[in-house]
């Protein structure tokens, strides 16, 4: 969780609020990756990349 806290002080003090959306959308495929590995859905979401 440091890692977030850091990353979210970087992003005001720098003022970086376009990787928002960025850190998000990767944040999102991450986990859908993760969870779809071994199951029925799996040869779906590859489709998508």
């Amino acid at each position: 969780m440091w890692f977030l806290k850091e990353f979210w002080n970087f992003l005001i003090a720098r003022k970086k609020y376009w990787l928002f959306p960025i850190f998000i959308v990767l944040t999102i495929f991450g986990v859908l990756i993760i969870l779809s590995q071994g199951s029925a859905i799996a040869p779906f979401i590859y489709t998508i990349f």
